[in-house]
């Protein structure tokens, strides 16, 4: 008997699984926090006897290398992998016995990067699952421009030849089991629905049901913008990541608060973008912990920059911390929880700024106020349509790029909320009069925004 365990990290986008029989079992692609892993292990009651990589990662920071240092379990990485720590290489074909009767088979799926790998799981000789990784995900395939700008084509072309070599090599209602695809920027596009199996992959994959050229073609125009902290993921995976440490940093009063934004350092607060609108402190910067905290202040944050936590409660604030890790933002210089009240200096007050709607928009247009809007949604969004007369800064730039918003009172909006709560807090620590449009772009039609598109515009 067999089973498959899914560990699910929304806030990354990513999977990582556990499969074993009644005693040993094999970690795939585990986080940097592995006691979720080894909690996973516990309650099976059996033994970590493989850790198992598909590939280097460029989203996040692996856990395996310290997993199989706890566990004494063998650590698989594929052989063309450039790594600096002593693993398992695996090779194409390769085969190791995870308990009795239940083997794991490599299989070379290059794409996502050169040296990918994919893992065949049989139970008795009969396939029950297979761990993509980045290779063939739901309905789609992980991007091909994340390792080198010159292999970028080479790479989709292998995604397109690795996806019908699974196709061609495993059964139907064999399960696939992706690493990437759930909301992580290594997918080339989002996975429609939770679940998959090779058939219908092999019925509704573009990389199953288009030829090579027309699929790389596809695949190469619809490629998103990549996170900045990516480049600093491969390396730390590739040299070994250290042990993660998550105890609780050192709590902060309101001068130390004042102190470490004096000194230019961020302070993040990770309450509710409606929380923060209401009172925060001056000159700090709106990561909502429920959100992608991990993606977006990875992405904006200047590498290596010391951060200070604000959280509600000190729940909220272990999550994020947790979150932070898993790509590589490993300790927080300070933090502090409660009352916002109590994070500022005696005398001093909070700082706000109003949220409003498209619908408040549109009277402020009609009513000939002259205003600025900023748009801080990506690229391939906006293609779709965008408020006529707005300003473009997407919010990965825009915290290099403020001094480009032009003068006035700027209502900034993304596509949900988040990201215009992101932006609307670095403009407002930087001075400017701001206004969070917390609001789906679709509302913007509905209040009567003339919408534009690229190409209408010359």
């Amino acid at each position: 008997m067999f089973f498959v365990d899914t560990l699910e990290f929304e806030g990354l986008g990513n999977r990582s699984y556990l499969a074993g029989g009644p005693s040993a079992a094999v970690a795939i692609d585990p986080p940097r926090d592995i006691d979720q892993v080894l909690a996973a292990a516990a309650r099976r009651g059996v033994r970590i006897a493989f850790v198992a990589e598909t590939h280097v990662h460029n989203d996040y920071v692996t856990g395996g290398l310290e997993l199989a240092r706890v566990t004494g379990a063998e650590y698989l990485v594929p052989a063309g992998a450039h790594v600096s720590f002593a693993r398992v290489p695996v090779a194409d074909g390769d085969t190791v016995t995870v308990d009795e009767g239940l083997v794991l088979r490599a299989l070379a799926t290059p794409g996502h990067t050169p040296h990918h790998t994919s893992y065949a799981l049989t139970d008795d000789g009969r396939g029950v699952a297979v761990f993509t990784g980045g290779s063939l995900l739901i309905g789609t395939v992980g991007r091909p421009d994340l390792v080198e700008p010159r292999l970028t084509e080479q790479l989709a072309r292998a995604q397109h030849a690795s996806a019908h070599r699974l196709a061609d090599e495993l059964d139907d209602e064999v399960p696939v089991l992706p690493t990437h695809g759930f909301g992580s920027f290594c997918s080339s596009s989002q996975a429609e629905g939770d679940a998959t199996t090779i058939g219908r992959e092999r019925k509704t994959n573009d990389a199953l049901t288009q030829d090579v050229d027309t699929f790389v073609a596809e695949l190469l125009a619809g490629l998103d913008d990549v996170p900045a902290y990516y480049a600093h993921m491969g390396p730390a995976n590739a040299a070994g990541p250290a042990p993660v440490d998550l105890t609780p940093p050192r709590r902060a009063d309101g001068e130390e608060i004042a102190s470490r934004l004096a000194a230019g350092e961020w302070v993040v607060d990770l309450r509710s973008r409606m929380a923060f609108a209401e009172g925060h402190v001056a000159g700090s910067f709106n990561f909502e912990g429920e959100g992608k905290l991990a993606t977006y202040l990875a992405w904006l944050i200047p590498w290596g920059k010391p951060v200070t936590l604000l959280a509600g409660t000190p729940g909220q604030l272990a999550d994020a911390q947790r979150e932070l890790a898993r790509v590589g933002i490993d300790r927080p210089a300070a933090a502090a929880t409660g009352d916002p009240a109590d994070w500022v200096r005696a005398g001093e007050r909070l700082a706000s700024f109003p949220r409003a709607r498209f619908a408040d928009l549109a009277q402020v247009r009609e009513r000939g106020e002259d205003v600025v809007v900023l748009d801080v949604r990506r690229d391939s969004e906006r293609a779709g349509g965008f408020v006529e007369g707005s300003v473009h800064i997407p919010v990965h730039e825009l915290y290099g790029r403020v001094g480009e918003v032009p003068d006035g009172t700027v209502w900034v909006h993304c596509a949900g909320g988040m990201r215009a709560a992101i932006a609307a807090s670095l403009l407002d620590a930087a001075g400017r009069d701001v206004v969070a449009v917390d609001d789906g772009f679709d509302a913007a039609t509905d209040a009567g925004l003339v919408l534009a598109r690229p190409d209408s515009t010359g």
